[in-house]
């Protein structure tokens, strides 16, 4: 046992060995998600997530020390964003001819998600930096970080909301928006992509190509409409 517990203090030093289990994490989420059959409750994410959060626990090992080693995924996160653009440029034609209503629904969508999350929070008696944090929580994780910072909330309070919000809506939108019975695929895209980011865009990629491009229209509009009017909403509030 103690051998044992030599060779992981070892390789727990090694940044290498988080980074693998971060990928093996989501490739064994990925394999339960195509074994479920697409099924929105086996959401690769989420499954990955809780696997990594078991083994940090069951290891005691801190944030920091995982962080050091999968900083790598969290890098490829800005170049994966900007890639979006591709089938967004596919799809330009379609986007343009309903820009108006996309816009509209931007403002309903970006300030229900911002208001709701921060009037509910004050109204159950949260103050101070938590509130602060919930304000970004629907925008994409470089944009929430930093809107969360420059309003003084807790960068990584945010980060952790933002990643829960995105799986929620990566799990609920499709049956949500089946029982709705709203079968525009740009509808349904954009609707996710304001509402649960890039882990809400990825998964509409997997349900179809032009919900995914819309998503990522969503996403990428309201997370400027966030950094914009964050500041502006949160002094309702304090």
């Amino acid at each position: 046992m103690s051998e044992f517990a030599d060779i992981w203090t070892y390789l727990a030093q090694e940044p290498l060995l988080w980074l693998t289990a971060t990928l093996v994490a989501y490739s064994i989420g990925d394999a339960l998600y195509r074994a479920a059959r697409g099924n929105p409750l086996a959401n690769p994410v989420l499954i990955a997530v809780v696997l990594l959060a078991i083994v940090l626990g069951v290891t005691d090992t801190p944030y920091p020390t995982y962080f050091a080693g999968a900083q790598f995924v969290h890098f490829i996160l800005g170049p994966a964003t900007v890639a979006l653009a591709i089938p967004l440029y596919v799809n330009l034609a379609r986007v343009r001819a309903v820009a108006l209503p996309m816009m509209v629904a931007l403002v309903a969508g970006s300030l229900t998600a911002m208001l709701s999350a921060i009037g509910i929070a004050w109204a159950l008696g949260v103050r101070g930096e938590v509130l602060l944090s919930l304000a970004p929580k629907s925008a994409t994780a470089p944009v929430a970080l930093g809107v969360s910072e420059a309003i003084g909330g807790s960068p990584t309070l945010t980060a952790v909301l933002v990643i829960l919000t995105g799986i929620t809506g990566a799990v609920v939108a499709t049956p949500l928006l089946n029982m709705m019975k709203i079968r525009d695929w740009r509808a349904r895209g954009f609707a996710v992509g304001v509402a649960a980011h890039g882990i809400g865009t990825a998964r509409a990629f997997q349900v179809n190509e032009t919900a995914g491009a819309f998503a990522g229209v969503g996403m990428g509009v309201n997370a400027l409409f966030t950094a914009i009017a964050a500041p502006y909403i949160i002094r309702l509030f304090i």
